[in-house]
């Protein structure tokens, strides 16, 4: 690991393109904590430390959003070809803040609420694209993850050029693509790359200067807590996985931020690596100054169908039997939404948000395990139904690999006190091939297929008792994720490029518009001189755009990468 604070090198080199000043206020750890006072900006990944993707912005509603419509677009990419964006933009006081696949960063000028000026762009010299969730906002800086090497760049907001860089020369293998998230005086990073066979970590760094304070990693070691859980005889801990690739929650009240780690490797084969193998799959507590772990909860021990949940961990308040609680609630790609005890992980309920899930037969309401899970088995048979050993043929799994709910975020409104889920509905036939276990034949240990059409629903679910409130069928996937507002309005995208509204009671569609290009960034809410708008960016990742082999009416869908902001 080193760390570079010349602001001039030249694959970093940034260019000033407005005449007008653009200096804003610091954003300080006190604005971050109390973000909810600053309902016009979105500070952060999730806009607040919760998850929530709350706006609680009225201005767009049930009543008026028939009349939103585009205010201005910008186009982003133009470093390579066959760009796209998974970025969460941000914005303070009128200014939006973005990456793209090249890790390029953008300072977007949207004060005059019709046109959209680019103030600077950063760009990091990437060796080749990569996904890249988006920035972090902390003092003057704009702090982002880059690729191809790894590493985490400070941007100064107001002049576009490089403050610090971190790179990760002793881990070069892992990538970075979640956004940091700034914790008092440290930025939380997590390393991904976990499929490509690399061991994965979390990590803190100055927010001043990007030293690395500390690192810890998501699989442990031969003798550390948690090893004796990797049973095999390949050091399979090596390459094992556990990615950290969306962006964690913080609590301020307990100073504990809580992270979704990834699947083991390789995903499709437990037989190279027997036992639960933690920490994958799980939900991680750690202490945001030191590193060191307060509690964790895994989902699908010695996981075999790629159920990785690095998804968002909404934090919310709630009664449970009459009591108030602090709970965390998350939609798991495992096809459940798991709520439980902000404290320590202990479950409050396990309920099924899809209706064909075949892998388990349930999960114990007391522990969170799946009913079917065997603490004595070194591979786990599960239901039978979907279970995976070389000697037996492909069989069907509910869910596909991908969820179910997966990286794109799930949003809760504490106005309905309910969570609005986007998932995958289909199911997927995995096999497995014992061979591809190496750097050479990829570390998947077997494929899936399908013959179904990829399609998505948007369920509105109480996370304390489990209840199904609402549920609607979209007839494209949703890679986007999902926005709730004090409009009463819950917005999502889809890959056929439809941006929707709907009543976050009744989930009628309220609203829509469709860009011509598929999505997967999550939408976001803000305003401007007393004027509320929604801003996506359009660009279909290319493993989304892989999800529309069966649907032959989009073969022509064009790939354009390009910010929409809409307004009233």
């Amino acid at each position: 690991m080193s760390t570079c604070k010349n602001p001039f090198r030249n694959a970093l080199l940034a260019t000033t393109m407005l005449a007008s000043p653009a200096f804003a206020a610091d954003v300080t750890p006190d604005r971050l904590v109390n973000a909810d006072k600053e309902p016009q900006n979105w500070l952060m990944n999730h806009r607040t430390y919760d998850g929530q993707r709350f706006s609680p912005l009225t201005r767009i509603n049930r009543d008026t959003v028939k009349g939103l419509r585009i205010a201005y677009t910008v186009a982003l990419g133009g470093v390579a070809a066959n760009e796209y964006v998974m970025s969460t933009p941000l914005a303070e006081d009128g200014f939006i803040y973005i990456t793209d696949s090249a890790g390029v960063l953008y300072k977007i000028d949207g004060r005059s609420g019709d046109i959209g000026r680019i103030v600077w762009r950063m760009d990091p010299g990437q060796e080749k694209q990569d996904r890249n969730r988006g920035a972090a906002l902390w003092g003057n800086l704009v702090i982002t993850a880059a690729n191809w090497p790894p590493r985490i760049i400070a941007t100064d907001k107001d002049t576009g050029k490089v403050a610090w860089e971190t790179t990760f020369s002793d881990t070069p293998e892992v990538h970075m693509t979640s956004a940091p998230l700034p914790i008092r005086d440290k930025i939380i990073v997590g390393a991904a790359g976990g499929d490509g066979g690399v061991r994965d970590w979390m990590a803190g760094l100055d927010a001043a200067t990007g030293k690395l304070l500390w690192r810890s990693y998501t699989v442990p070691a031969p003798g550390e807590p948690g090893s004796e859980t990797w049973k095999d005889k390949n050091n399979a801990w090596r390459t094992g996985g556990g990615a950290v690739w969306v962006t964690g929650s913080y609590d301020p009240a307990t100073h504990q931020t809580i992270w979704g780690t990834g699947n083991p490797v390789p995903m499709f084969d437990p037989t190279y690596r027997p036992g639960d193998n933690l920490y994958t799959n799980s939900a991680i507590s750690y202490d945001p100054d030191s590193g060191k772990m307060n509690w964790y909860f895994q989902y699908t021990p010695g996981d075999m169908w790629d159920f990785d949940e690095v998804g968002t961990h909404i934090l919310i308040d709630s009664d449970v039997a009459g009591q108030a609680r602090k709970l965390i609630t998350h939609s798991a790609r495992n096809g459940f939404l798991y709520t439980m005890e902000r404290s320590n992980g202990q479950m409050v309920s396990a309920k099924p948000y899809l209706d064909n899930i075949n892998w388990t037969k349930g999960i114990d309401q007391k522990t969170g395990k799946p009913l079917d899970y065997d603490p004595n088995k070194d591979i786990q048979t599960y239901s039978g139904i979907a279970n995976q050993n070389p000697s037996e043929p492909m069989k069907k799994a509910c869910p596909g690999h991908a969820g179910g709910n997966n990286y794109w975020p799930s949003a809760y409104s504490p106005k309905t006190k309910l969570v609005y889920i986007p998932a995958l509905t289909n199911c997927e036939d995995v096999s497995i091939d014992t061979a591809k276990h190496s750097k050479e034949r990829g570390w998947n240990g077997g494929a899936f297929k399908t013959a179904e059409r990829y399609e998505s629903n948007l369920t509105a679910m109480d996370p304390v008792t489990g209840e199904i409130k609402k549920n609607v069928h979209l007839p494209y996937p949703n890679y986007a994720g999902a926005l709730t507002t004090g409009g009463g309005l819950v917005f999502v995208a889809l890959l056929d490029g439809t941006v929707a509204a709907f009543d976050d009671t009744t989930l009628d569609e309220v609203w829509k518009f469709n860009v011509g290009s598929g999505i997967t960034t999550p939408p976001i809410s803000f305003e401007v001189n007393g004027k509320q708008y929604v801003a996506i960016a359009s660009g279909a990742s290319v493993s989304s755009r892989a999800r529309l082999v069966n649907t032959p009416e989009l073969k022509d869908l064009r790939n354009v990468t390009m910010l929409y902001v809409f307004g009233l």
